[in-house]
């Protein structure tokens, strides 16, 4: 039975970028013909945690998805890294109340349900995480994973932070992402 998958990914956010290697991999995972499962892209994101949050939500509750994969571009790394935790550092760091003298109050982290260890286990190179980079990123994926949790919803959600793509790069990239899927919806069906 196809398991229906819904994958997210960001806009640039710089007047420099022609593209962001999350869209651009979407884009590539797209163009693939023997893709078995349900796959429903949300791309291009805005690169604001409060506006790509509500989006990526509003289509989980339209969607109902089995899975959530949300993607992002890590412009410094060299091969895909799947992100374990996030915090909520991201979304409140423009709150004073949250900072005094250096330390931070109110700040929570959360985990993915995913066994990330066994997630990754058969790919060629890619990364484990646990710095998904107090941007964008992270708040979007803090905010899936809270609402997640808050809504009761048993639906397993990853990041995945995309390095720049090249053509050297490219299919090896592709070929582990297609893997992560394969082995999100193999090992989270059990």
């Amino acid at each position: 039975m196809q398991k229906k998958i819904l994958l997210t990914s960001f806009d640039t956010w710089l007047s420099e970028q022609q593209s962001n290697s999350s869209d651009d991999l979407l884009l590539e995972l797209a163009k693939m013909a023997d893709i078995y499962h349900d796959l429903t892209f949300l791309r291009r994101l805005p690169v604001d945690v409060a506006l790509a949050s509500s989006r990526v939500i509003a289509k989980i509750n339209e969607l109902k998805p089995d899975y959530v994969i949300c993607c992002g571009m890590a412009a410094s790394r060299q091969n895909l890294s799947v992100e374990v935790v996030a915090s909520s550092e991201s979304i409140q760091t423009t709150d004073i109340s949250f900072r005094d003298g250096g330390e931070n109050f109110g700040i929570t982290t959360l985990q993915t349900i995913v066994n990330v260890e066994q997630l990754i286990a058969e790919t060629a190179a890619v990364e484990i995480s646990y710095d998904c980079g107090k941007f964008v990123c992270e708040g979007l994926y803090y905010s899936v994973l809270d609402y997640l949790n808050q809504s009761q919803l048993p639906i397993p959600c990853i990041f995945v932070h995309v390095p720049i793509l090249h053509q050297e790069n490219l299919l090896d990239i592709l070929a582990d992402f297609v893997l992560i899927i394969n082995n999100l919806v193999i090992f989270e069906s059990r």
